[in-house]
C-alpha cells in the first residue's frame, strides 16, 4: 500500500493518498454516498484508480482488528486503542 501516505505536518497525521492532501476518508466518504469511481476520477484529475483501490485496501485492512475482552491480558484499561494488539497478545 504504498499509494497510502502518513505525514504528520499534513491533514493531521491522518492517511492521506500519495503525499497528496486528499484523505483515504475522503475518497471512502464518497464511495459511501454511493459516487462511482469515473465520477470520482474525473472530479479529482490528479487520482488514479489505483488509488481508490488502495484505499479500499486501506479501509478492509484496518477493519481487520481483534476484538480484544475486558480482563483479557491483551487489554488495556486505561487506554482505549483501535490498533491491533501487540504480537505478544
Amino acid at each position: 500500500m504504498d499509494r497510502i501516505t502518513f505525514n504528520p505536518n499534513q491533514c493531521g497525521g491522518r492517511p492521506c493518498i500519495r503525499g497528496m492532501r486528499i484523505r483515504v476518508k475522503d475518497v471512502l466518504d464518497l464511495l459511501a454516498a454511493g459516487v462511482g469511481e469515473v465520477e470520482i476520477l474525473a472530479d479529482y484529475p490528479y487520482l488514479e484508480a489505483e488509488d481508490i483501490r488502495a484505499c479500499l485496501e486501506y479501509a478492509a485492512a484496518e477493519a481487520d482488528h481483534p476484538v480484544l475482552v475486558a480482563g483479557s491480558p491483551c487489554a488495556s484499561s486505561s487506554t482505549p486503542s483501535f490498533r491491533p494488539p501487540s504480537p505478544s497478545c
